[in-house]
């Protein structure tokens, strides 16, 4: 694959945060703990191992370029979901195109039901992790059993030597139907609530950068919650058209991935992180080029059936400038 910004000059006064969700990014051995059956070389869906490496290679392929038009180099962080365990966050940091890239990760196990968690990858050259923690969200199903999701994680350090604080989120999806899942988002939603608010009284001028799949778009009452109760500014709300979004579903464009900043990130100052841009990394490559489905994101799987691309939603990214 011919990479198009490989000779790009690099922006020293710019970085890259981004979201991606990998659409069911599962190892090759069976977990008892996990509801991982579909994805074994003997399931339904034959995940063998050149169908998994594979997919590692196009996931870095993507990754090691988002943000990289805007300032020639892999993004400084990128909150990841559907991860299944740190062993596939450390053969994806393996894989071809993000070796060297000096990624580390941040990843805790989730009570997920489906046994996908939450992660943070960091470029160790811009971003120093000074603590990370998990907030559990406690769901309950109709007969009054829990209902397991999962964790959203926040991640403090010092981005080239400045403080923020990013809360990484994979909110309850609607699979049930929206209203009948809104509760479970809203759930979630108040949680971020809660931890920006523990943080800015620690830190009244705490920079904070809320990503995620949220399961919700920019004008759902989960996400305006936020960014009306908290002082947010959503970079990725005007992104959202007819013919544009995150995720395609229904003959219907999504923007559920989303990029949520701190308003003093637009306080001017001569050595502080600005914010600059935001924009869906929705490339051609990572499309379908073909059928009635054209333009919309190229899938691993639909169904049980093996496409062969990247994931089912396009990543988002913010770049921030000095």
């Amino acid at each position: 694959m011919v990479n198009p910004y490989e000779d790009l000059p690099i922006r020293d006064d710019m970085q890259t945060v981004a979201f991606y969700n990998l659409e069911n990014l599962f190892d090759l051995n069976n977990d008892k703990h996990n509801n991982d059956n579909d994805f074994l070389p003997t399931s339904v869906k034959k995940w063998t191992p050149k169908r998994y490496k594979n997919k590692l290679r196009k996931l870095g392929f993507a990754i090691s370029n988002i943000g990289r038009k805007e300032t020639g180099k892999h993004p400084a962080i990128v909150g990841l979901c559907e991860v299944e365990n740190a062993k596939v966050i450390e053969d994806l940091l393996a894989s071809k195109h993000l070796e060297n890239c000096n990624y580390n990760y941040v990843h805790y196990n989730s009570l997920d039901e489906r046994g996908i968690d939450v992660a943070l990858l960091y470029d160790v050259n811009a971003f120093e992790v000074s603590s990370s923690e998990i907030f559990t969200i406690k769901l309950t199903d109709e007969d009054g059993s829990p209902d397991y999701t999962r964790d959203v994680l926040l991640v403090s350090g010092l981005l080239d030597g400045e403080q923020v604080h990013i809360i990484v989120n994979h909110w309850s999806s609607r699979r049930e139907g929206e209203k009948e899942t809104e509760f479970k988002r809203m759930a979630s939603s108040h949680k971020v609530g809660e931890i920006i608010t523990a943080l800015s009284l620690e830190n009244d001028d705490a920079k904070i950068i809320v990503i995620g799949d949220f399961n919700d778009n920019p004008n759902n009452a989960s996400v305006k919650q936020l960014v009306n109760g908290f002082k947010l500014f959503n970079t990725t709300e005007t992104l959202r058209s007819y013919s544009r979004g995150t995720t395609y579903h229904k003959r219907q464009w999504n923007l559920f991935d989303q990029v949520l900043i701190s308003t003093n990130f637009f306080k001017t100052s001569d050595n502080l992180y600005e914010y600059y841009t935001a924009n869906i990394f929705d490339e051609d490559f990572l499309k379908l080029v073909n059928g009635k489905f054209k333009g919309s994101p190229f899938r691993t799987y639909v169904g049980k059936r093996y496409q062969g691309g990247y994931s089912d939603h396009f990543p988002v990214y913010a770049i921030f400038k000095k």
